[in-house]
């Protein structure tokens, strides 16, 4: 019967189901219509249920849903720089921009500068708008359905090509927005140390229970694992490609437990610490250093 619940799903119960939301979102309390005032247009109901259901924060740290500032003041200067570029490579948008009858508005967008966007066309009918994909490469691809189908399929088609490269991915996640600290702490061997593999299952076994955001892997075991413990409070990436290093993203509450944890699980894998970079001029650990 599976099959037959899957068919009667709705699309944002299609995302929910792959993308879990976070228990206590951020920025929820939004007041959508000022959008619509500064638009002169009504939003998709989706779209503001899927901003209630998740709050602030990125799909896969691919992918995150504009909130009602960014969609006032930086919507359209950032399409329409987009569209200056492309007319300067001798290229022209194939949609109008918004206030333009039909006209994209932007309600998304990649972690690379893609732009997620709606046609806006009937202007009446928001729950049929299609979503454009405008792309860095300036291309653009046009997704199913309304904004849940959309990042559903940007979502799965995201964990199979990691899947495909080989990376390790558990599967789908949303991260909160949230002021993190960041910390990198530089490693070396110790005599007798376990190869890479062994010393990352040791990391993760200390950290557990985990969950793999995929990595990527190189030429003479240079490396790139990433994976987030805590319940996704913590995001690590253990890695050899930029020199043999843990870097840490956690809240600031938790600096005394991640410290604790991370250290033993440092001495567990037959490593030292021989230096801690803190990210954006904060100090931590600093008998460390």
């Amino acid at each position: 019967m599976l099959w037959l619940e899957s068919a009667f799903m709705t699309d944002l119960e299609r995302l929910l189901a792959l993308v879990p939301p976070p228990a206590d979102p951020v920025d929820t309390d939004t007041d959508w219509t000022r959008v619509e005032e500064a638009l002169g247009l009504s939003l998709p109901s989706e779209f503001v249920e899927l901003a209630r259901r998740y709050g602030r924060g990125a799909f896969c740290e691919k992918f995150s849903c504009f909130d009602p500032e960014e969609m006032i003041h930086k919507g359209r200067g950032w399409l329409a720089d987009k569209q200056c570029i492309l007319q300067d490579d001798g290229e022209e948008c194939p949609h109008p921009l918004h206030p333009e009858p039909g006209g994209l508005v932007l309600w998304g967008s990649d972690s690379v500068g893609g732009a997620l966007c709606w046609l806006t066309e009937p202007a009446d009918s928001p729950e049929r708008w299609k979503t454009v994909y405008w792309t860095i490469d300036d291309e653009f691809e046009y997704p199913e359905g309304g904004v849940a189908a959309a990042l559903t399929g940007l979502i799965e088609d995201l964990l199979a090509r990691m899947r495909q490269d080989g990376q390790d991915v558990d599967g789908a996640w949303f991260d909160p927005y949230r002021r993190n600290v960041h910390v990198y702490l530089q490693l070396a061997e110790t005599e007798g140390a376990p190869p890479y593999e062994r010393r990352l299952r040791v990391l993760r076994e200390h950290l557990a229970p985990t969950s793999a955001r995929g990595g990527s892997k190189g030429a003479d075991e240079d490396r790139q694992d990433h994976f987030a413990a805590a319940q996704d409070q913590w995001r690590l990436i253990y890695e050899t490609a930029s020199g043999h290093q843990i870097r840490v993203a956690y809240p600031p509450g938790d600096d005394a437990r991640v410290r604790n944890a991370l250290l033993t699980a440092i001495d567990a894998m037959g490593c030292r610490v021989k230096g801690v970079l803190p990210l954006y001029g904060t100090a931590h650990w600093p008998e460390l250093e």
